[in-house]
């Protein structure tokens, strides 16, 4: 019969009790029940086994064997004292449950003669300062003495050759569960250097807490290892059976040390009524969590550096970044990373875990995961085809100033299905990688921009990973457009741009991907792809408006023009920068004024601002813009970064928006207008081409909030091309002229302009 319980004393948080729960799996599945199966639901473990309540409580009490967890190259595990009190009751036991353990405890001593006398070296020099003959005096000056210095520095370093030595002995020579655990604790590179996942500290002690020398003397303190088969104490029945279903207890150690795994158990300032409490600890909480650890198997891996060897070579561990929670910041982004603890809700037995935890070496395309971000797009590629319905974030972080704490970062839930639309986030790889280079770079002139800097990356990593969490929502990715904008902006103020350069090409997809069907959205693109002219060839544009925006090297248009070298490198900001960023009205109103200045150079008459293929500005998009409905800071932003969509592709694979449900038309005055500001000549009805040229004082009159003059100035242009219309004069606010001007900074086709036409002289 198959009893499915309900393990409410293991949730994903802390971490010592997700830890706690694969514990139980793996070892009911390898001591009593090899179809026992495991799965998380409604914020608890679930397993599914043969036993019922009582025999699995039995089974702990009664059977349990625990795994041989020795770290001999850690000062602390406890080989070098002559009565250790975690080694030596184990070692000297004769209870047939604890064989293991004394298999694991002989292997180690094997090796450890001289290294055991190297440290007891090094324990005799630091003895001879602490000797009841000396007086203080005398103690301060053998401190101070370089002789003593010498010998203590000769004596740490031997001892320090002699563990690197042993280590890769310990990894040749070792089998069996002793060997399981080292593989847990640590990975050796190509020349045997050790690197240490974060999840066991560094190979299995965390600064003076070891935690193999502390799991023996938790056994010590559950079971009677003196006795001859090792029966459990009479507290044991209760801390078992608070570990498993969460039942209340009173035996509670306090002071013992519980590491990084139960952050809220650890003590510390205000965790009682005084200013500092100790800890308080189930022993049975720190055996199980210990055995689940085993199963995080770390291996090498060649593709990263040596900082990120091990971080990245363990179960869907990465580098740490301080983005997608609420208490982010810089201080967070230590050496020890983050790992993701996978959350699956169907059964599974121990093997397809161990199978589960093996693959969890995430990779974006050909390369490993490197962070949050890069694992979170990893992960949403694969979908729940895994089987992992969500991860629980943990960022091993120092907290309060003292030992590392795994701390959880919330919780990232699978998305359902795999959405081809993700892969546009492939674009912002390298740049990304620019970008958090250039914030590294601070000066004490730069510390402000730097600063401003860091927050805009910690914005579009926060914005990235929600698009991951949301990508069939149209606005998440609208955020990470604005937030590349933002990053791009101070980039472009500041220092960054000798590491990273103008927002990469966009696949057209984005489009698709951030079309929320707003007006906003449909004029940011109009305005983004704009051109002085197209190629009839490919569709090819020529002159684009990005450069009003950016000042961008003519003929690598990826990279800044830039003036000097090194230190004294400044960008190259000349006259057709126009648009700061500042609000939208005025950088559309800019582009207008710099396009016809640029046009009266060339000795033309018109407005060289043409619609790309299929992005042209819808009228009712136009008549929302000058009655003020449109937010026009918002609307740039977007239409700054679709400025950087690949314009070679967009002919070819353009895509199609979203249109009104209903046509719009803007008012009749500013049709006039419209129609004296045109790239091209205006048609007739009739297909015959009618020239009016263009006069660069109506824009300025309307830039001015005088809408009066200028409707006066456009109608004597259409009267003179023979168009007759019923606007005889226009008054309008001045913000509303401003409008007015602004929305001349959004193109529109041949087809729309002979519609407007229409509209005012529909004899025309």
């Amino acid at each position: 019969m198959i009893h499915v319980h309900d393990l409410s004393g293991c949730a994903p948080v802390p971490l010592g009790h997700y830890l706690k729960a694969l514990g139980i799996l793996r070892l009911v599945a390898e001591q009593a029940d090899p179809k026992a199966r495991g799965w998380w639901k409604g914020e608890r473990f679930w397993l599914a086994t043969t036993l019922d309540r009582a025999a699995l409580e039995s089974f702990f009490l009664d059977r349990y064997e625990p795994t041989p967890l020795v770290s001999p190259w850690n000062k602390g595990a406890g080989f070098f004292l002559s009565n250790d009190p975690g080694v030596t009751p184990l070692e000297s036991s004769s209870a047939p449950r604890f064989a293991r353990v004394r298999v694991g405890i002989q292997a180690s001593r094997s090796l450890l003669e001289e290294l055991a006398k190297s440290d007891k070296m090094v324990r005799d020099i630091k003895g001879e300062t602490k000797g009841k003959s000396l007086t203080k005096a005398q103690k301060i000056t053998l401190k101070a003495s370089q002789k003593y210095k010498e010998r203590l520095a000769e004596a740490g370093r031997v001892f320090k050759r002699l563990k690197a030595e042993i280590i890769p002995r310990y990894r040749r020579s070792w089998r069996g569960p002793h060997r399981e655990w080292m593989d847990a604790a640590m990975v050796l590179g190509d020349d045997g250097t050790p690197q240490f996942p974060a999840l066991l500290g560094t190979g299995g002690n965390d600064g003076r807490l070891d935690f193999t020398n502390n799991f023996m003397q938790r056994l010590g303190d559950v079971f009677d290892i003196v006795s001859a088969e090792g029966s459990y104490i009479a507290h044991a029945r209760d801390w078992v059976a608070s570990a498993l279903w969460a039942s209340p207890v009173i035996g509670y150690q306090i002071g013992n040390a519980v590491g990084q795994y139960l952050p809220g158990m650890s003590g510390g300032a205000n965790s009682t009524n005084g200013p500092d409490g100790g800890s308080l600890l189930n022993p049975m909480d720190f055996i199980l969590m210990m055995e689940g650890a085993v199963l995080f198997a770390a291996h090498a891996t060649h593709r990263l550096g040596l900082n990120e060897f091990s971080r990245a070579a363990a179960p869907f561990a990465v580098s740490a970044q301080s983005v997608g929670y609420a208490s982010a910041a810089d201080s967070d982004e230590s050496a020890r990373g983050e790992q993701w603890m996978p959350l699956w809700s169907q059964p599974i037995n121990l093997m397809e875990l161990k199978r589960l935890l093996a693959e969890g070496r995430a990779q974006i395309g050909a390369k490993p995961a490197r962070d949050p971000l890069d694992l979170a797009r990893a992960i949403a590629r694969l979908g729940t085809a895994r089987g992992i319905a969500a991860f629980q974030r943990y960022g091993y972080i120092t907290r309060n100033g003292q030992s590392n704490l795994a701390v959880p970062l919330g919780r990232f839930s699978v998305p359902d299905q795999v959405l081809p639309r993700l892969s546009c986030l492939d674009d912002l790889d390298v740049w990304m990688r620019q970008l958090k280079s250039a914030t590294r770079e601070e000066t004490d002139k730069e510390k402000n921009n730097s600063h401003r800097l860091r927050n805009a990356a910690r914005k579009l990593s926060n914005s990235m990973l929600k698009v991951i969490q949301q990508p069939t929502t149209a606005t998440t990715w609208q955020l990470v457009l604005e937030s590349l904008v933002d990053a791009e902006g101070i980039i472009a103020s500041g220092r960054g741009f000798s590491k990273a350069g103008p927002i990469p090409k966009l696949r057209p997809e984005w489009v698709d991907a951030a079309d929320d069907g707003s007006s906003e959205f449909r004029l940011a693109l109009s305005f983004a792809l704009q051109a002085r002219a197209f190629t009839r060839e490919s569709g090819k544009p020529v002159d684009t408006i990005r450069r009003h925006w950016l000042p961008l090297n003519a003929e690598k248009p990826w990279k800044f023009v830039t003036s000097g070298t090194g230190s004294q490198a400044r960008l190259l900001v000349g006259p057709e920068v126009v648009m700061r960023g500042r609000r939208g009205i005025d950088d559309a109103m800019a582009l207008v004024e710099r396009r016809l200045i640029e046009a009266s150079q060339r000795g033309e008459r018109r407005l060289p601002l043409r619609a790309a293929p299929r992005a042209a500005a819808h009228p009712s998009d136009l008549a929302a813009l000058i009655a003020g409905t449109v937010e026009m800071d918002r609307t740039l932003a977007l239409g700054r970064a679709l400025m950087a969509l690949d314009r070679k592709l967009w002919p070819q694979q353009f895509i199609e928006v979203s249109q009104p449900e209903q046509v719009e038309w803007p008012d009749d005055a500013w049709l006039v207008i419209r129609l004296t500001l045109l790239p091209w000549m205006l048609r007739s009805w009739e297909g015959g081409e009618m020239h009016i040229g263009t006069d660069p004082a109506i824009f300025r009159r309307l830039e001015s909030g005088d809408a009066s003059t200028a409707v006066e100035l456009a109608l004597r242009r259409l009267s003179a091309a023979g168009i007759r219309t019923t606007v005889r004069v226009a008054t309008v606010p001045r913000e509303t002229a401003k409008l007015w001007a602004a929305a001349l900074a959004f193109p529109i086709t041949r087809s729309t302009a002979a519609a407007f036409l229409r509209r005012l002289d529909p004899r025309a």
